[in-house]
């Protein structure tokens, strides 16, 4: 099987899996994205080529986006860990979407002070912190984040963040930048 042929197959799976998994005949699908159900029918098992416009119809009617429809399957189902010792952390990423990217993190090494260790990027960061305690610098304040509460800030205000007490791990989300500065420095 070609790789385009793959995706295709991949597609016409997909839309019928999200048409069955909300419950909805041929009929209620193409009720909604305007096509007949006997072309819906010849679509899912690969009787008609698929058009960009029907596609387009198909995924609004669905709640889904035309990249979801085509992204070629990702056989991982074990996420890597990625050791930084230099910085004191671990990092899993968990999803790269939309320009966001969501990481667990275990932090081992407490917040770093002075100008030269805190960071300045465009955007803003999020995390809830799953175990153990962060500190957070941001500029000239020190806050402390427990465990089951969440943070977010600006970070165009020079920031750094440590454990307090030993390890901690936190979900964080990040922007392009925050990513780029946070994890993959």
């Amino acid at each position: 099987m070609t790789q385009d042929a793959e995706v295709d197959a991949l597609v016409r799976a997909r839309i019928r899996g999200l048409r069955l998994a909300k419950g909805w005949s041929l009929e209620d699908l193409a009720s909604r994205c305007y096509l007949s159900p006997s072309t819906l029918s010849r679509i899912e098992t690969g009787h008609r080529r698929i058009g960009l416009d029907q596609l387009t119809a198909i995924a609004r009617a669905l709640g889904a986006s035309l990249d979801q429809l085509v992204e070629t399957a990702d056989d991982a189902v074990v996420i890597p860990a990625h050791h930084h010792p230099e910085r004191g952390i671990t990092t899993w990423v968990l999803s790269q979407e939309q320009g966001l990217t969501v990481s667990r993190v275990r932090v081992s090494r407490p917040a770093a002070r002075g100008p030269e260790a805190m960071r300045v990027h465009p955007g803003r960061d999020w995390f809830t912190v799953l175990s153990g305690t962060i500190e957070l610098i941001l500029g000239d304040r020190s806050i402390i984040v427990a465990e089951g509460q969440a943070a977010t800030f600006s970070t165009m205000v020079p920031h750094s963040f440590g454990c307090v007490g030993g390890p901690a791990e936190v979900i964080a989300v990040l922007d392009h930048d925050g990513e780029r500065i946070h994890l993959d420095d």
